[in-house]
C-alpha cells in the first residue's frame, strides 16, 4: 500500500468544514478504489474540532480512520463575536491562522505530498510556495459567484459598483463572462459594501488562485457549464468540478430522532423546512413576522430556530394551528431534505443548502440574507426555475430595514405548498429533472466522480508526489 500526506484546512465556517471534510472521505475512498492510501490531517480552529465531534455525521471513524483532526487556537475568543461583527472575524481568518497553521506543518511527520486548503484563506499560496508543497484550492460556492468576483472590476467600469440598488437595482449586468444577465440587485451585497474590507479580502483570495496546481469547485458542470467554462480558459491549472460535496452516502442512517418521527406522521409532500443558516441572521422583527406568517399559512412546517427569543413560538403555537410546527435547535439537514413528507425549503440559499435541495429534489423558497445568497437566489428562481422568491432581492441589504410581512409571507408560502396548481406541479417537475443532473454526476460515468478520480490521478503520477 502506498502512503500519500496530505493537509486539509477549510476556512473556519460551517459551509467551508462540511464541504472540505466531504471532499476528503471521497478522496480516501476513491484511493483505495486504486489501492492507494491517503492519510489527511484535517485542520480547524478549535471551535470547529467540539462541533465535528458532537456531529453524528462526522463522529465516527473517517473511512478507517485516515483522517486526523488536528486544531490551532480560535481567531476570535468566541464564535459569538462572529455573527455580530463578520468583517473583524474574516479579517481574523486572514491574519491570524496563517502562523499557528505553518507551526503545525513544521510539526507533521514526514513530508507533506499536497495541501488542500479553502480559496477564502489568503496565507494558503504563500505558505505552499514557502514549502514547496503541491496545492490544491476548494472553492465552496458557485462557478458563477466565482467569475463575479473575478470580474469585479468589469462591475466598477460600468459603473454598477457602490450604487444604491434600492434606487438602481433593476440595472441589467449583461457583461459578467459565463454568468447569465442578471440584475445589480443579483450581485453579492458586498459588492455595494460601504466599508469595503471584506470585499477587498475576498478579491485578494482570488487573485491567489492563479499560484495553485489544482482548482476544485464545489458545483456540478450540467449546471453552470458556461461559467465552468470561462473559469477553465482562465487558469493553466487544471479545475474539477466535484459537486455536491455533501454526505450523500450517510443519509441511510437508522437513527429516529423525534423530529424524524415527526416527519414520519406527516402526509406526503406536506412540510416545509426552515433553516436561514448558522449564524448571519435575520432580525427580530422579521423572525416575528416569518414565524407569525407560517403558523397563520396553516401549512405543516418543521423549522430550525436557535434564537433566544421564545415567546415567539409560545405566542403562535397557542393557536388552533400549534400542531402544524415543530421547532427544532439542529437537524440533519440533508436527512430531512431526504424524507418523502418534505415538500419544499425556506433557505437563505447558502451554497450548501442549495446543493442539498436539489440533490433531494426539494423546490425552494428564497430568503437570501448575505454574501453569494443573493445570486444564488438568482440562478434558483431565474435560471434553474427549481424555486420561488419570499424577499425580493431588492429590498435585500439589511439597513434598509424591508421587512416581508407575516400576510405575505402566509399568501406565498401557501402558494409555494400548493402541489395541486398548475404552477406547484411544474415547479416540482422541473425540481425532479434537477435532481436527476444532480445525482447522475456522482454515479458511474457522472462528470463529478470522473473528475474525482481524474484529480486523484493527476495527484498520485504528479512528480511532486513523493
Amino acid at each position: 500500500m502506498v502512503y500519500h500526506i496530505v493537509v486539509a484546512v477549510p476556512y473556519p465556517g460551517r459551509g467551508h468544514v462540511n464541504p472540505m471534510m466531504n471532499l476528503c472521505k471521497s478522496l480516501i475512498s476513491s484511493a483505495n478504489h486504486h489501492n492507494q492510501e491517503i492519510l489527511i490531517t484535517f485542520v480547524v480552529t478549535q471551535e470547529w474540532k467540539t462541533l465535528i465531534n458532537n456531529n453524528n455525521h462526522h463522529a465516527h471513524a473517517h473511512a478507517d480512520d485516515s483522517i486526523r483532526i488536528c486544531t490551532i487556537p480560535n481567531v476570535l475568543p468566541s464564535e459569538q463575536v462572529r455573527g455580530n461583527d463578520f468583517p473583524g472575524f474574516y479579517e481574523a481568518v486572514m491574519t491570524k491562522m496563517e502562523a499557528p497553521f505553518e507551526a503545525l506543518i513544521q510539526e507533521i511527520n514526514g513530508d507533506v505530498d499536497l495541501m488542500i486548503a479553502d480559496t477564502e484563506l489568503l496565507w494558503a499560496a504563500p505558505i505552499a510556495r514557502r514549502r514547496s508543497i503541491p496545492l490544491a484550492l476548494l472553492w465552496t460556492a458557485s462557478a458563477s459567484v466565482f467569475s463575479m468576483f473575478l470580474h469585479h472590476q468589469l462591475c466598477v467600469e460600468n459603473g454598477h459598483i457602490g450604487i444604491d440598488s434600492l434606487e438602481h437595482g433593476e440595472k441589467c449586468v449583461d457583461y459578467i463572462p459565463g454568468v447569465s444577465p442578471l440584475k445589480i440587485s443579483d450581485l453579492p451585497p458586498i459588492f455595494h459594501d460601504k466599508n469595503g474590507k471584506v470585499l477587498q479580502l475576498y478579491l485578494q483570495c482570488i487573485s491567489m488562485v492563479q499560484h495553485a496546481q489544482y482548482l476544485l469547485f464545489n458545483s456540478i458542470y450540467e449546471i453552470e457549464p458556461k461559467a465552468i467554462e470561462t473559469l477553465k480558459s482562465k487558469y493553466p491549472s487544471p479545475l474539477y468540478t466535484i459537486g455536491p460535496l455533501i454526505p450523500f452516502n450517510e443519509v441511510t442512517s437508522n437513527e429516529r430522532s423525534n423530529y424524524m418521527q415527526w416527519l414520519d406522521s406527516q402526509p406526503k409532500g406536506s412540510v416545509l423546512y426552515i433553516s436561514l443558516g448558522s449564524y448571519l441572521s435575520i432580525s427580530n422583527e422579521q423572525m416575528e413576522e416569518l414565524i407569525a406568517g407560517l403558523f397563520e399559512s396553516g401549512v405543516r412546517f418543521l423549522m430550525v430556530y436557535r434564537g433566544p427569543n421564545k415567546t415567539l413560538i409560545s405566542q403562535n403555537s397557542n393557536s388552533s394551528m400549534m400542531m402544524n410546527g415543530l421547532f427544532v435547535p439542529w437537524c440533519d439537514q440533508l436527512r430531512v431534505l431526504s424524507h418523502n413528507s418534505i415538500g419544499g425549503f425556506l433557505s437563505h440559499c447558502g451554497w450548501n443548502s442549495v446543493l442539498e435541495a436539489m440533490f433531494c429534489g426539494v423546490p425552494i423558497l428564497t430568503f437570501p440574507i448575505s454574501i453569494d445568497q443573493v445570486p444564488n437566489s438568482k440562478q434558483i428562481v431565474e435560471d434553474w426555475k427549481v424555486g420561488v422568491e419570499l424577499k425580493e432581492r431588492l429590498g435585500i441589504n439589511k439597513e434598509n430595514g424591508v421587512v416581508v410581512m407575516r400576510k405575505e409571507i402566509a399568501r406565498i408560502v401557501k402558494s409555494f405548498m400548493d402541489y395541486e396548481s398548475r404552477e406547484g406541479r411544474e415547479l416540482r417537475g422541473r425540481t425532479s429533472n434537477v435532481r436527476d443532473v444532480c445525482r447522475n454526476t456522482i454515479v458511474e460515468g457522472g462528470s463529478s466522480l470522473q473528475n474525482l478520480n481524474a484529480f486523484l490521478e493527476d495527484i498520485l503520477q504528479s512528480k511532486q508526489i513523493k
